[in-house]
């Protein structure tokens, strides 16, 4: 079985983003694996436990200046071998998304392609669905629980209300992984120096056929949202509390 797992690399959370001309400034911004993809490198790796045979390929889509550092996470973790596509920080999803389907046409074929459901810097939930687009073969979404058979997989989602859809499927597929779906190991040290030897291969996006002319969505603007104004406190009884709501609401805020 072939396996190849789709990473970004995002902002950690608690970076603080600033705006800088058109867009945002990326200096002192510290880098990190998404962590929907880390459920994603996990399940391959669970995978391959299971099935030994299996052979697991991390592939992103981005700057090699600096996303050459998720791959060698997730080589770290044990994944086999990875792929960088270098593309400028202005890719959007769908080039980033054609990079991939072409990549894999390279690298591969592969039985599963596995992804997290989105990238928390952008959420934007569509990448995997438009790779397994783009490879005309059948996808499930935000998988909570997985059984893989000799052919395809028996995958479980939520959906609103608090229900499940429980799909089967065959392989050749798209998943991206949901939290829950397992618990992602930590890169041990014995991993971490394996990582420096694994195979990297590089490709860029005229190597694919592409280059940014594809890119359908570009940003013009970004503003922060607007400072909120300042509590107020309201005095005396519920009843000149509510005199003095009603007057604000109609007065200052205008919604009444």
């Amino acid at each position: 079985m072939k396996i190849l797992v789709c990473v970004k690399q995002v902002p950690d959370t608690e970076t603080k983003i600033k705006l800088g001309g058109s867009g945002v400034d990326f200096a002192g911004v510290k880098w990190i694996l998404n962590p929907y993809d880390e459920f994603a490198v996990e399940e391959a790796l669970k995978i391959k436990a299971a099935k030994p045979e299996t052979h697991v390929q991390v592939l992103t889509v981005g700057p090699k200046s600096r996303a050459t550092e998720v791959l060698r996470t997730a080589l770290a973790m044990g994944a086999d071998e990875a792929t960088i596509v270098d593309a400028d920080e202005s890719a959007d999803n769908f080039l980033v998304a054609k990079a991939i389907a072409e990549a894999s046409k390279k690298t591969g074929p592969y039985d599963i392609v596995l992804f997290g459901k989105a990238a928390i810097d952008d959420n934007n939930f569509c990448v995997g669905q438009m790779v397994a687009e783009f490879l005309d073969i059948p996808h499930v979404t935000s998988i909570g629980k997985a059984d893989y058979t000799g052919a395809g997989a028996l995958v479980e989602r939520e959906v609103e209300g608090g229900a499940k859809e429980v799909l089967e499927i065959q392989f050749p597929v798209v998943l991206t992984a949901n939290k829950g779906l397992n618990t992602p190991r930590y890169a041990s040290l014995p991993g971490i120096m394996k990582a420096k030897k694994k195979t990297l291969q590089e490709l860029s996006l005229s190597d694919l056929g592409l280059s940014n002319d594809a890119i359908k969505v570009k940003y013009s603007n970004f503003q922060l949202p607007a400072e909120r104004p300042p509590v107020k406190m309201l005095s005396g009884d519920a009843g000149a509390q509510a005199q003095t709501l009603t007057k604000l609401l109609r007065e200052e805020a205008k919604i009444i």
